[in-house]
């Protein structure tokens, strides 16, 4: 069949898959919710100071740094005494992404969307600006003074009433990675003080400064940059803290002096942790578990802890077992704010007030009076309400046979509701504990509605998705068996047949009626696409499976073989699925393939190629040692230099082989001093790196020359391979030169063992075209009396469209092939990493070529070295293609019909409910195996273009392939 005339397009089959795909990753937009305040405000002002990247244990424990010589058994003396005598303590619990942005939208003031604390989107502006305008604390203060990072003061000013938000910033380039950081927070200090001072001979600023309702905002950066370059268990951290804890005690005093009125409130707390390897971003508890300490106007002092409950192991190093530890979310923070200087609640905040439950101690001070601590719990009730109230109408408006949530549908949420008349009724009774039991039930009410409408149509949605999943599955497999082209008459039969005609009138039907209802109910326009796809892929499906079982031979599968592959097929994806959670599940992998699956072909293999096959065994047991190596790594000079020498070595040893079985002379010089060139690189950059790094671990700095020298190096050695197009290459020395390329990448931006890992992942995947050429061809001897030599007119097919894939028959090996394809994609990333968290990739490396603070530059390095062993991936899955004589894309196709049992396994793991490493996981899973086929995909295209001309000169040696 030649290719030209197939009905089956790979590049559309692909298109459709990446539109999918994407679009099953969307969500919808909240409503914006307003509700004033009007409680009373115990305090005039309030100082709200966070140490971005500070770990509550580091701060609270006593000898937290016991394995530093000299080390104070109390780290933080100032703010340990306002724990102990004048103020209240606990935990603020962050959300997933525990990054700087998000946890300061929480803590001022949060856009609740998604069922989520923060924008997702706002990942694209490197969690610095918002897409979506909120609204904060700030916004409703009379004025606030921010001073800090020019990558977190801005957003709040950003759509806040112009003026309000004032912000003085330092400049970009004062975030070196290679610095002592502590100079940005007293900078912080420092403006403050510069701040009172000219208010002394400017009377509007004096003004402004004495009016009620202020905020003073102090962004302290340093922690979060001395916990990224030296890590939190340091003594340049512990010293941050040292220096954190006098500026708190510093601007205390300054408060004090300036205001000499004892009316201002002070928060310390911080957005986010700090992984022990010096990173964050995921829902590690020492990612989520922050301090949280409050003291002054307004709020209680230490009381003495009557529930054990209160405290945990986690607090018992903190030898403050006595007083009470009230934990809160961090969003929580918000509402205390804006209840100590009683200004509005932030737009669609959801944060419960600690002092609603009159039940434990809150953070107000019970000398305000129960009538205050009443009308506050009461505020924060109709705040929350009113937000179930207005989407409750909307929904209730908008869907059809809308069903309330039983134990929610007797409970009234009108502006009269008998609860909130109750709470009114019990306030003016003065019975102040019993309207405050009331106003927290009337929110736990809410709060379950508002949950119970986030997730009114997740029925629908697993319907969807599941449908979807397993239409995708059914609708690639057709481009793998291509029943219309191997078929005679079946289009003749599709444009006769009245049966065909009524499945696609019955697909219309479906979708038609869907889209109604959905106009109906107003529902958001993803849904419209979300049915689309299912009923798309079923309807191609179904249509080519009925002329299939009309016209078509029957499957020349056995009952037995069916089984057995199927039990394969599950097996392994839920091994891999495992594999996200538990990494040694990598290395059982590579036991299986590199020993228990050539002993399971029998001894010819083994015949056919022994230094392979045991090559092979050695290079998968050497691999799959990484799976087993903790994440958490310190920076070995020693080991980065081995990892280099092991590749310069190599690809030495395999550079003069190939150059010395060349036999043209010009081909051979133009190889050799490619290869020359590129070792150059290599050695070159291993000086430069351990240059660097002295300099960096002696706190010297990054030399301009090591920074410019390491960036030339690494920009010229990786663009070289896809630049240079000389002749002569084979489909191996284009494999070394690629693997050559990445060889600095893995030396100046490896922590520890990373250089040896490319080493060994690339070996494997090199030997395993050999293994498998040897598998194909023992399989082709042991069918050889029952098969007839197709010609070569009957083999060609035109080479320059994706189309070649239709002249490959399905074989039962392909899926193993696939199978192998997919655990390869993702030992490339879990290799040195851990996809269940996102901290175990190292900042350090990036240091040696960008010290100042660039997320997006920072970025891009890491995701290319986590791309470079993909790019060999890709050539040598091209290669393993040809080398098996088939076309490109076939064996894609297989691994297309079964990729996304992965992804509907995590769709229902999916959490909302939860810690927040669960709830952050199990979406973190769930978008990376919706994405793996995308991948694999762009790892196939990549693959075919850059060994083309390689590819293409194999061609010509082989009649077998196409013209």
């Amino acid at each position: 069949m030649k290719g030209q005339n197939s009905r089956y397009n790979v590049a559309k089959l692909l298109l459709i898959g990446l539109v999918f795909h994407l679009v099953y990753i969307g969500c919808a937009w909240d409503e914006e919710l307003w509700i004033p305040n009007e409680g009373v405000a115990p305090s005039k002002r309030l100082v709200l100071i966070v140490g971005d990247g500070l770990r509550a244990d580091l701060l609270f424990s006593l000898n937290a740094f016991a394995d530093i010589p000299g080390s104070p058994e109390i780290v933080a003396p100032h703010l340990r005494s306002i724990v102990e005598s004048r103020g209240a303590f606990g935990i603020s619990h962050t959300r997933v992404p525990t990054e700087s942005r998000p946890g300061h939208v929480a803590i001022i003031g949060k856009y609740f969307t998604c069922g989520m604390y923060e924008d997702v989107s706002a990942v694209t502006k490197g969690w610095k600006t918002n897409p979506v305008d909120f609204d904060s604390v700030f916004n409703q203060s009379k004025s606030t003074y921010s001073f800090g990072s020019p990558d977190i003061l801005p957003m709040f000013a950003k759509g806040a009433t112009p003026g309000k938000v004032k912000t003085w910033t330092y400049n970009e380039d004062e975030e070196d990675f290679t610095k002592d950081a502590t100079a940005l927070d007293v900078w912080v200090l420092d403006r403050l003080k510069s701040l009172f001072q000219n208010a002394t001979s400017d009377p509007r600023l004096l003004e402004d400064l004495r009016s009620e309702k202020v905020v003073f905002f102090l962004h302290l950066l340093g922690l979060d940059t001395t916990g990224h370059s030296y890590r939190p268990h340091s003594k340049e951290y512990m010293h941050n803290i040292r220096v954190v804890d006098d500026i708190v005690r510093e601007t205390e005093s300054l408060m004090s002096e300036f205001y000499q009125d004892n009316s201002t409130s002070f928060i310390f707390t911080a957005d986010h942790g700090m992984s022990v390897i010096g990173n964050h971003g995921d829902g590690h508890p020492d990612n989520t578990r922050t301090p949280l300490v409050a003291w002054g106007s307004g709020i209680r002092g230490p009381v003495l802890d009557t529930t054990p409950s209160a405290h945990d192991t986690f607090s018992a190093s903190w030898q403050l077992g006595h007083l009470f530890r009230r934990d809160v979310e961090q969003a929580d923070i918000a509402s205390l704010m804006a209840a100590l200087i009683g200004v509005n609640w932030p737009v669609n905040s959801v944060g419960v007030l600690p002092d609603v439950d009159s039940t434990r101690p809150g953070y107000l001070d019970p000398k305000l009076g129960e009538e205050a601590l009443a009308h506050a719990a009461f505020v924060n009730a109709k705040v929350i309400l009113e937000q179930f109230r207005v989407k409750d109408e909307l929904k209730r408006k908008h869907t059809i046979f809308y069903k309330s949530l039983k134990p929610l549908s007797e409970f009234s949420f009108t502006d009269d509701a008998p609860q909130i008349l109750k709470i009114e009724q019990l306030i003016t009774e003065k019975r102040w504990d019993a309207a405050r039991f009331a106003s927290s039930e009337v929110i736990q009410e809410a709060l379950k509605g508002l949950h119970y409408l986030q997730t009114y149509d997740r029925f629908l949605i697993r319907a969807f998705v599941t449908a979807a999943y397993f239409g995708w599955a059914a609708y690639a497999s057709l481009y793998l068996l291509r029943p219309l082209d191997n078929i005679p008459q079946a289009a003749s039969f599709l444009a006769t047949s009245q049966a065909a005609s009524a499945l696609t009138v019955a697909g219309w039907t479906v979708l038609v009626g869907f889209w109604i209802s959905f106009i109906l109910q107003r529902s958001p326009w993803s849904f419209y696409i979300y049915i689309a796809f299912p009923c798309y892929f079923w309807h191609q499906f179904l249509v080519q499976a009925f002329v299939t079982l009309k016209l078509g031979p029957q499957l020349q599968m056995s009952l037995s073989q069916m089984i057995s592959t199927s039990v394969m097929v599950v097996l392994a994806l839920l091994g891999m699925v495992v594999g996200y959670k538990h990494r040694s599940i990598w290395s059982i992998g590579f036991v299986f393939i590199g020993l228990l699956w050539p002993l399971s072909r029998g001894k010819d293999v083994h015949s056919r190629s022994p230094w392979y096959t045991s090559f092979w065994a050695i290079s998968c047991l050497v691999t799959g040692v990484f799976p087993l190596l903790s994440v958490d790594k310190t920076e070995s000079l020693t080991t980065i230099t081995i990892g280099g020498f092991a590749i310069l070595l190599t690809g030495s040893a395999v550079a003069w082989r190939i150059v010395q079985s060349t036999k043209k002379p010009s081909t051979q010089t133009m190889l050799a001093k490619l290869f020359v060139c590129q070792i150059f690189f290599i050695g070159f950059t291993m000086a430069i790196t351990a240059s660097s790094v002295r300099h960096l671990q002696a706190k010297k700095g990054l030399p301009a020359q090591n920074q410019w020298a390491g960036w030339l190096v690494l920009v010229i050695s990786s663009v070289l391979p896809f630049a240079f197009r000389g002749q002569g290459h084979t489909k191996y020395s284009k494999i070394l030169m690629y693997f050559l390329g990445f060889g600095p990448c893995f030396v100046i931006l490896s922590i520890s063992v990373e250089g040896l890992f490319f080493l060994a992942y690339s070996a494997v995947l090199i030997t395993w075209i050999q293994v498998e050429k040897a598998v194909r061809s023992s399989n082709a001897a042991a069918s050889s009396s029952n098969t007839t030599e197709p010609s070569i007119e009957e083999m060609k097919v035109t080479k320059s469209e994706l189309e070649l894939a239709i002249a490959h028959k399905f074989d039962l090996d392909d899926l193993r092939i696939a199978l192998f394809f997919l655990f390869f994609v993702q030992v490339g990333f879990f290799g040195t990493g851990n996809v269940a968290s996102i901290s175990s990739f190292y900042l350090a490396p990036v240091y040696r070529l960008i010290p100042i603070f660039n997320p997006f530059y920072m970025s891009a390095l890491l995701i290319f070295k986590i791309i470079a062993p993909y790019i060999m991936l890709s050539i040598t899955f091209a290669v393993l293609n040809d080398a098996l004589n088939l076309p490109p894309f076939s064996l894609l196709l297989v691994a297309l019909t079964i990729t996304d049992g992965m992804t509907l396994a995590f769709f229902y793991n999916v959490q909302d409910t939860g810690s927040w490493l669960e709830i952050g996981q199990s979406i973190s899973f769930f978008c990376i195996t919706s994405l793996l086929l995308l991948w694999a995909a762009g790892i196939c295209a990549a693959g075919e273009y850059l060994m083309a001309d390689v590819l293409s000169l194999s061609l010509v040696k082989d009649p077998k392939k196409v013209d």
